[in-house]
């Protein structure tokens, strides 16, 4: 019931209070218990505050999922390289396999050309050991032995074409030597241009599939977020139903004390005097009035008290002082312990005790008020320092 440095300006509560009306002390409406309103207000501000942070979780969750959707763009243009890469590869593979099988044949041919470069070469030292050794006598057996002048020139004619001929086939041994030895160069060099090349596409394969990997993770860890958000999303939103079902719970508490109200307003009131006060009444009073008004003015604090007293003179509320104070959700010292503390301690002060005399005496410098509460916009009432009574 009490709310002692906080004004609660909520335009929720403000136009329930508006629609459910205030007290006109010329026979007017009277207005339901602060504590109860107070629980209200609290319920509409978390109400609020769980709609912001759940607003707020279906943005990031929105966010994430573009995210999501950027990383799975990307992902799938990663295959697709990926893919390509591989693509290559093969190729390349079937093409190496190629030249490999090419290469070896290229061997083979070599081998074999060599075989007869050996042969043609044994061939040629025979015939120039023999040209070396027999080249007089020949010359001069061709000289003796033609029978004529002609029979010598051709004869001589058909030497010159035999060392033609070995000539020729000597460039032709020299050349197919040269041409294969070009061949089997040029085939080592395709082998290792295409070892190089394989070596960069793999490489790159090695490459994109790290950027594959990477980027399935971070996927995977969209994922992970967006399911914990729609988790969070979800638990707000179940978070929002039962504030709702406690705001109406409320309300209609609310609504409850306020018909008390309007019958306390309407009801029969005993006399002072028809009232037996218990012993422990004035200190349980004075320590309430403490709770409540410790810091307020003697006439804040007498007015705290003639509530209390106004309670138990109405036929709605409980007759005696302790029932009235420790009636179900009425002051909020009760419920938060605060007035047990300040009875174990006897914190109250003499004005709070001069104060409960006075409103057990039957004075009330708030008339047949029943309720307080800190000012709110539209009560209204009697206020008293900090205190608005109605």
């Amino acid at each position: 019931m009490k709310h002692t440095g906080k004004c609660v300006v909520a335009m929720v509560l403000a136009a329930a209070l508006l629609a459910w009306g205030f007290p006109d002390w010329n026979g007017g409406k009277v207005c339901a218990t602060e504590a109860t309103r107070k629980k209200l207000q609290e319920a509409e501000d978390e109400k609020k505050k769980t709609e912001a942070e759940l607003g707020q979780t279906k943005d990031e969750l929105q966010n994430l999922n573009k995210e999501k959707e950027a990383l799975q763009g990307q992902l799938n243009t990663l295959n697709n390289q990926l893919q390509e890469v591989s693509n290559k590869l093969e190729e390349l593979e079937r093409m190496i396999t190629e030249k490999e099988a090419e290469i070896e044949t290229t061997k083979a041919e070599l081998a074999e050309a060599k075989a007869t470069e050996e042969w043609q070469y044994e061939c040629m030292k025979k015939r120039i050991q023999f040209i070396y050794e027999t080249q007089d006598y020949i010359m001069l057996e061709m000289l003796f032995s033609s029978a004529s002048f002609s029979d010598l020139i051709n004869r001589s004619d058909y030497i010159e074409q035999l060392s033609e001929y070995d000539r020729k086939k000597l460039e032709e041994y020299q050349q197919t030597k040269e041409l294969i030895a070009l061949a089997e160069a040029k085939l080592e060099d395709e082998k290792k241009e295409l070892d190089d090349y394989r070596a960069q596409v793999e490489v790159e394969k090695s490459c994109v599939s790290g950027l594959v990997s990477k980027t399935s993770t971070s996927v995977a860890g969209k994922k992970n977020e967006i399911s914990q958000a729609e988790s969070e999303a979800l638990a707000y939103e179940q978070q929002l139903i039962e504030q709702e079902e406690s705001i109406k719970e409320l309300q209609e508490k609310l609504a409850e004390e306020i018909r008390l109200s309007q019958l306390a307003a309407q009801s029969s009131w005993r006399d002072i005097s028809e009232v037996n006060f218990a012993e422990g009444d004035r200190y349980l009073l004075a320590n309430l009035i403490y709770c409540e008004a410790g810091g307020e003015s003697f006439a804040g604090q007498v007015a705290v008290g003639a509530v209390v007293i106004n309670r138990v003179l109405s036929s709605v509320y409980p007759d005696s002082v302790v029932g009235v104070i420790y009636q179900g959700g009425q002051f909020s010292p009760v419920a938060s312990g605060r007035l047990a503390a300040a009875l174990a301690g006897g914190a109250a002060t003499a004005s709070c005790y001069q104060a409960a005399d006075e409103a057990m005496k039957g004075n009330t410098n708030v008339g047949n008020c029943v309720y307080f509460r800190t000012p709110i916009e539209g009560l209204n009432g009697i206020q008293i320092g900090g205190h608005i009574f109605y």
